[in-house]
Formats: structure tokens, C-alpha cells, sequence
């Protein structure tokens, strides 16, 4: 599947009203984002493309990235919603090798499911989202899990990602992202990490992985 992974980089016209209302609402770009991808992908589309997507946001620009390992139709974009650039991901994938020197970023939703008694097995506990070093804590094992072994890593808070509901009140998602050095330890688990994404509330702009070699690489 990394073998087919495609990154659509979309700086984001900031005067698109279809830009300002999927910037407001998770959920709703989420829906615009699964029309790049083809239309016969079964009862889990999102799963089934691999489709991944994070907005990162600068005082000047807004630049969203979308990954899938299915192909990437940005024609299919509403009309005037940014300028777009496509790359293959293979040979970013094919450098990966242990031992290696690399920047990430990546925006998470750290959290943790509180665990119940055994009599309360078939239930689910509650998530709680994490927050400072106990969020820190959460992404540095994350990390390791996924074959990189950090050696800095610098925590942004960002602003709520709501997405609307059925008529009750919006869902919260608490993101935060994540910029620093780190070392490859499995490139195996790396692989499937950068595929499959990081964690939970993909469908929200979280789990995108970004590589990039350092300048001693």
C-alpha cells in the first residue's frame, strides 16, 4: 500500500466560502476531502483509502494535507478552494531505513480510556482527553510504538476542532500537534504508521504523519 501513497498539498484559498465552512467544521471537510477518492470503496471508505488529512496554519496561510493510498482526484475539489500539488510518497518511503535521521510533525488527539472492573468487561470506559506532559508522555510512547525514537519534540496546542452532529450539540476534538527530531528504529512500524495514521479522530484532521530529513541526513 506505501507503494501507492499520494500527498495533495492545497494552500487554501482563504475567500472560498466552501474553505471558510470546512474550516469551521471537521466533519464537513472531512466529506469534502472523501470526493478525491474513488466512490467504490465499500462500508468504510476513509479506512479503506487510507485517507489522512491535517490543516497546518501560519499567520499568512492555511495548507492542508491529504495522503491516501488510493488516487487523489482534486479535480473533484469545490471550485476556487486553493492552489494543489501531488506527489508520490514511494520514495520517501523507500529511504526509510533504521538509524536515520529525521523532522516530523504530526497532529494527534492524545486521550485515554479509563479502564472498568472486570464485572463491566463487555463496556466501554469513558476517553478523557490528555493535555500537557501527560499528552507528551502519550505521543513519546506513540512514538516509539511507531518506530521512532524522538529526541525533541516541541507541543502546540491548537485551537478546537468542532464537527457538527445530528442536531445535538457539536463534538470537541482537543488536537495538538507535534514538531521535533527523532531517529528511525523500525522502519517496518514506521511504514505502517505513516499508512495507517497515528491514534484516534482521523476523520477530524488527526493521525498524518510528516517526514522530513534533517540537514545532517
Amino acid at each position: 500500500m506505501s507503494d501507492a501513497a499520494t500527498l495533495a498539498r492545497i494552500r487554501l484559498n482563504p475567500h472560498s466560502r466552501d474553505v471558510q465552512r470546512d474550516l469551521r467544521d471537521a466533519a464537513q471537510m472531512h466529506k469534502t476531502l472523501m470526493r478525491l477518492v474513488p466512490d467504490d470503496l465499500g462500508d468504510t471508505p476513509r479506512h479503506n483509502s487510507g485517507l489522512l488529512f491535517r490543516v497546518d496554519e501560519t499567520e499568512q496561510t492555511s495548507t492542508l494535507l491529504v495522503q491516501a493510498t488510493t488516487p487523489l482526484d482534486v479535480r473533484r475539489l469545490p471550485a476556487g478552494y486553493g492552489h494543489t500539488e501531488i506527489k508520490n510518497l514511494a520514495p520517501m518511503f523507500a529511504a526509510l531505513r533504521k538509524g536515520l535521521t529525521v523532522r516530523y510533525r504530526t497532529t494527534v488527539d492524545p486521550a485515554k480510556r479509563e479502564r472498568l472492573p472486570m464485572e463491566q468487561k463487555n463496556t466501554r470506559g469513558k476517553i478523557t482527553p490528555l493535555t500537557g506532559a501527560e499528552a507528551d508522555q502519550w505521543w513519546t510512547r506513540r512514538a516509539a510504538a511507531a518506530g521512532l525514537d524522538l529526541h525533541t519534540l516541541l507541543p502546540t496546542p491548537l485551537r478546537l476542532v468542532r464537527s457538527a452532529t445530528g442536531g445535538g450539540s457539536p463534538l470537541r476534538h482537543s488536537l495538538t500537534r507535534y514538531d521535533g527530531t527523532a531517529t528511525v528504529t523500525d522502519p517496518d512500524a514506521l511504514t505502517t504508521a505513516l499508512v495507517n495514521g497515528i491514534g484516534r479522530s482521523k476523520t477530524y484532521g488527526a493521525g498524518l504523519l510528516s517526514l522530513a530529513p534533517t540537514s545532517t541526513a
